[in-house]
């Protein structure tokens, strides 16, 4: 039994050495791969200069210089392409792993935005079927041609475009309008031609809540939005204006423009921004500007 475990501990110790000697020799092959032929150049020197001393022998020496000198002509640019596309597999299974946190995390911000316009309305109606069983129902109609036009739009995947979400911000703003009657005026001012171009989903919709829910109903009167679209140079600029109360610089941004900004930030880095002015003439104007990118599948796909 002694023999056979010394046997058994033989083995593996060669096992052993036998795979410490081709990890060496593939990180060897691997580093004349990458390594420069100036770099290698001076190894051979100094290589060389071990030769002169006891330390190596020249023949030991000129042996390295022939063998690497070889190596490297004759394998090491498919090695060196092997390792730069194992690198770059790595980068791209890194860049894919990246994308989908950031979808993830766009997921997780748009869900803040979806419940809160009806949550509201819903609320609304609960309250108008006590006292005003006719409205209640027309916002009820509303409503049902709001989910059934825009949800798969919430829902999908990717960007939207701005036609869409003009068409999501109508729906939403008539709902509105039943509510708050001659209180509430409104005004699109969007190009035809920019309707294809590309703009993030729910974003239009959360300036016009701001703008009636901080700006207009606090006003006795009510007032009006304008939403005015325009093209400069690469930049697309979407506003919304209000002539309410006007925005407080101490309030801060509140969950919704976060939201924005956030949201901005994940899709186009420092491309695109959210603006927030105080007009001459009183009121709050928001804007968001973002690269003019038109899609040209709109129709398409509509």
């Amino acid at each position: 039994m002694r023999l056979a475990a010394g046997r058994a501990g033989a083995l593996g110790f060669l096992r052993e050495l036998g795979e410490t000697a081709s990890n060496l020799w593939w990180q060897f092959f691997d580093w004349l791969a990458q390594v420069p032929f100036r770099q290698l150049v001076v190894t051979w020197v100094l290589a060389w200069l071990l030769a002169l001393t006891p330390v190596l022998l020249p023949k030991q020496a000129f042996a390295f210089m022939l063998i690497s000198c070889g190596l490297k002509v004759l394998a090491g640019g498919k090695r060196k392409a092997e390792i730069e596309a194992r690198a770059a597999a790595a980068h791209a299974g890194t860049e894919s792993m990246e994308r989908r946190v950031v979808e993830a995390q766009m997921a997780a911000l748009q869900a803040q935005v979806e419940p809160h316009f009806l949550f509201n309305t819903l609320a609304l109606i609960g309250q108008l079927i006590e006292t005003d069983p006719p409205q209640a129902a027309r916002i009820h109609e509303h409503l049902i041609d709001y989910l059934r036009s825009t949800l798969p739009q919430m829902r999908a995947r990717g960007g939207g475009t701005l036609g869409r979400q003009v068409a999501l911000s109508r729906s939403y703003l008539a709902i509105m309008q039943a509510r708050m009657k001659q209180r509430l005026a409104v005004s699109f001012d969007v190009p035809p031609e920019l309707e294809s171009a590309a703009f993030p989903p729910m974003m239009l919709q959360t300036l016009i809540e701001n703008a009636i829910k901080h700006g207009l109903e606090p006003k006795i009167e009510g007032g009006r939005i304008d939403i005015r679209a325009h093209v400069d140079g690469a930049t697309m600029q979407v506003e919304v204006q209000d002539d309410g109360i006007g925005f407080s610089r101490h309030a801060g941004d509140g969950v919704g423009l976060t939201n924005i900004r956030e949201r901005l930030a994940l899709l186009y880095g420092s491309r695109a921004e959210l603006l927030i002015e105080a007009p001459a003439e009183g009121g709050c104007r928001a804007c968001i500007r973002v690269p003019f990118a038109p899609d040209i599948f709109a129709k398409e796909k509509a």
